[in-house]
């Protein structure tokens, strides 16, 4: 099995959760494996665990991709890694495939020099903020990170830190009051494709606000969008 390819353009990719469409997703498998292709971002997510350290997970729980019904935000990261997740196939006989840690996510990017795209889950503290921030600096690639989340407060807080950081802001539908709040806050967005017009577009370019799309799996599709002119597609399978 192998990727989907499409004629890009300048867009930039975004491998979703790693390289979704072929290995478990969010797994160390799935990062080195759109790391070894032409990807330019790897996206994953975080939530912070009982002992105050951060997992990566989508999911409240590791129910859909583990068959455990366990938060991740309730137990350590000694025991979420003690669990097999899910091959695709259903199967449980790969042991490498457990839930990693935002330390393997960013030595894996920073080995392969892909750009990380981080999406803050859970609804983080300045102090929690400013850990994970930290975690990032001491690996030494906080200037390749670009911060996502639904969770506005999150990246005012990055922000807080980090003045300069980019961040894009997550939302499905397009409104006016979130045009506005982007473009005075000076977020990017990461939106939902469907809600993606030329117009649309131009405005948030027009102010300086770069546009990734999320999630992008059809080639006809994703060629659309670059001709429409998004910076980033966000996509589990495409390349």
């Amino acid at each position: 099995m192998n990727t989907v390819k499409f004629n890009k353009g300048n867009v930039k990719v975004v491998a979703h959760r790693g390289l979704s469409g072929i290995e478990r997703e969010n797994t160390n498998s799935a990062f080195v494996a759109a790391a070894n292709r032409s990807y330019y971002g790897i996206e994953t997510d975080i939530h912070r665990t009982l002992d105050g350290r951060f997992i990566i997970n989508h999911d409240d729980t590791l129910k859909r991709v583990g068959g455990e019904n366990i938060s991740v935000e309730e137990v350590t990261v000694d025991v979420l890694q003690n669990i097999v997740l899910f091959d695709k196939d259903g199967t449980k006989d790969r042991m490498d495939l457990r839930p990693c840690t935002l330390e393997n996510y960013i030595s894996i990017c920073k080995k392969y020099e892909k750009h990380c795209v981080l999406e803050l889950k859970s609804e983080f503290t300045d102090e929690e903020t400013e850990r994970f921030i930290n975690i990032i600096k001491e690996l030494g690639y906080i200037e390749n990170v670009t911060f996502i989340s639904f969770v506005y407060d999150n990246l005012l807080k990055v922000r807080k830190f980090l003045p300069e950081q980019p961040v894009q802001f997550l939302f499905e539908e397009m409104t006016e009051e979130i045009i506005q709040r982007v473009i005075d806050d000076r977020f990017d967005v990461d939106v939902y494709y469907k809600v993606l017009t030329k117009e649309n577009i131009q405005r948030l370019h027009d102010a300086g606000i770069k546009v990734n799309c999320w999630t992008v799996d059809r080639p006809g599709r994703a060629e659309a969008l670059a001709e429409l002119g998004v910076d980033y597609i966000t996509t589990n399978i495409l390349e």
